[in-house]
């Protein structure tokens, strides 16, 4: 990553770390449920961000694992096994892919901050500052801890699933993760 983006990133995780610790907790929810107890690998870039710590520590890395990316509308369809699709906020339906991944349903507003990552940045386009000039604009937000996904919205979500039944996701349910 070059300045600007990881200007423009971690602008981003801040943002996420106040407003969309629930919806992430949902979706970590949804993912675990669709992989159906396999370990999931997540494609490198925001997704893994979000979601990565989390899905490492409640399925742990082995032979089989599922590998998940952002699908949806204007952004094309990865070749993994899972996809994380937008959820229209006044329908709620769901984007469907054309590929044979299994769409995972995600809040539309998280989707586009991560599949859509702001590019605006006050670095100056072609080469630096002049000599002798500083910058005046304070940098983003640096946030205390890595972001984690809502537990409480994790929870709540899984509760509500008929796959919590089954003893591979009741046993994370149990564990309070």
């Amino acid at each position: 990553m070059d300045g600007a983006e990881l200007l423009a990133t971690g602008a981003l995780w801040h943002r996420l770390s106040e407003f969309r610790d629930i919806p992430a907790g949902v979706t970590l929810a949804q993912v675990v449920a669709a992989a159906g107890g396999a370990p999931v690998e997540v494609a490198s870039g925001p997704v893994a961000e979000l979601l990565g710590r989390a899905l490492g520590a409640l399925l742990p890395a082995r032979e089989g694992a599922k590998r998940l990316d952002l699908a949806g509308p204007a952004f094309g369809e990865p070749a993994t096994d899972l996809v994380l699709v937008p959820v229209h906020p006044q329908t709620g339906d769901m984007w469907q892919p054309r590929a044979g991944a299994v769409p995972v349903p995600m809040d539309a507003a998280l989707w586009a901050e991560l599949a859509f990552l702001p590019h605006r940045t006050r670095l100056p386009v072609l080469g630096g500052l002049p000599v002798g000039a500083e910058r005046d604009d304070p940098l983003p937000p640096h946030p205390w801890y890595p972001f984690q996904p809502s537990r409480e919205a994790f929870r709540y979500t899984l509760a509500r699933m008929p796959a919590v039944r089954e003893p591979w996701l009741r046993a994370i349910y149990d564990r309070g993760c």
